[in-house]
């Protein structure tokens, strides 16, 4: 009797563990809500200040292991590579709260408007933009560095942000929906490097993140980066099975549905993965669009086939990622940290 009932508690146990829910592996153990359906999750909210005005923010990332599983997010140790560099900001803290050197102006209203394609835009201008000195990872100048996007203050809302609770101190943001090795994977997108693609990521502009090291490099020991694949110019259509890239969503149709090379727990002996994301823009060819070819990309290996079998040509001008099959970067990060895996 005893072992039937350790065995039936075992198995409540692993149903109801954290870090899974219908299916769905959750990565920040911080987590308070993940609805697929819904298309949104729901984090804790920190409050820190800037000068004499509230800032809040969200930790999805940690440079060291033991804050990491402290805090219950991902652990990066691929961000420590950055420090130095004004991708990072140094923060004080008073007691729990920290007082930030930048912040964001929340104000702007975020403008999109379709090119003839879709993909590029006529007109795209992002929601928030950063100040000269921000960007979401901070140091307190003891050489670990923690992603900590801000997402309200005086100014208004993080254009992700679904809903805010300022007493529960909860804040439910958007997710996006991608792949990675045939799987959906989901993460929120926080900040961008890049003016158009801050607007289209209903994220902050944050020019100071592309300092951080590893343009078109996934080194575990000199970038702070990972690789992420934006197809251009898939198939388009609501409802088209096939449906992908980003002159797609531009349309209105649905999520990119990029690409990841890795997720939080692709670790080995030293971990890989980092929410600061390379971008490599991915053109199907003219003759792969005429003859057919042109489907739906779901694993990053399928990418490489069809760069090395011409099919897909680099949309970037930035330098070769060799681990993707000579795929070129765009040159700027995109802070999207990984928070789910179907």
């Amino acid at each position: 009797m005893k072992i039937r009932m350790f065995i039936f508690v075992a198995i409540i146990a692993l149903a109801f563990a954290p870090g899974t829910t219908n299916a769905v592996e959750l990565f920040l153990d911080s987590t308070i809500d993940f609805d697929k359906a819904g298309k949104t999750i729901t984090l804790p909210l920190y409050k820190g200040m800037y000068g004499t005005d509230a800032v809040f923010y969200i930790i999805t990332e940690s440079s060291d292991r033991d804050l990491a599983m402290h805090l219950g997010v991902n652990w990066s140790p691929k961000l420590a590579n950055a420090l130095g560099t004004y991708a990072v900001q140094t923060v004080r803290k008073e007691g729990h709260t920290v007082i930030f050197k930048g912040t964001v102006d929340f104000s702007p209203m975020r403008v999109v408007i379709p090119g003839p394609k879709g993909f590029p835009p006529a007109v795209a201008k992002p929601g928030s933009i950063g100040d000269a000195n921000y960007t979401p990872l901070i140091t307190t100048g003891h050489g670990v560095v923690v992603n900590a996007p801000q997402v309200a203050n005086s100014s208004g809302v993080h254009d992700s942000v679904a809903y805010i609770d300022y007493i529960a101190m909860q804040v439910t943001l958007k997710v996006v929906k991608g792949f990675y090795h045939g799987n959906e994977i989901f993460y929120i997108s926080t900040d961008v490097s890049d003016f158009v693609n801050a607007a289209l990521e209903e994220s902050t502009f944050a020019p100071n993140m592309n300092a951080a090291p590893g343009i078109a490099s996934g080194d575990p020991e000199t970038s702070a980066r990972a690789a992420i694949v934006h197809i251009v110019n898939g198939q388009t259509g609501v409802g088209n099975t096939e449906r992908q890239g980003l002159s797609s969503a531009v349309l209105g149709e649905g999520f990119p549905l990029n690409v990841t090379e890795i997720h939080p727990q692709n670790q080995g002996e030293i971990p890989t993965y980092s929410p600061l994301w390379n971008v490599h823009p991915a053109v199907w060819t003219y003759e792969a669009i005429v003859d057919g070819d042109r489907i739906l990309l779901d694993h990053h290996d399928d990418i490489i086939d069809k760069v090395e079998t011409s099919l897909i040509i680099s949309g970037g001008m930035g330098p070769k990622n060799h681990e993707l099959g000579g795929l070129k970067a765009a040159g700027f990060i995109v802070n999207c940290p990984i928070m789910a895996l179907d």
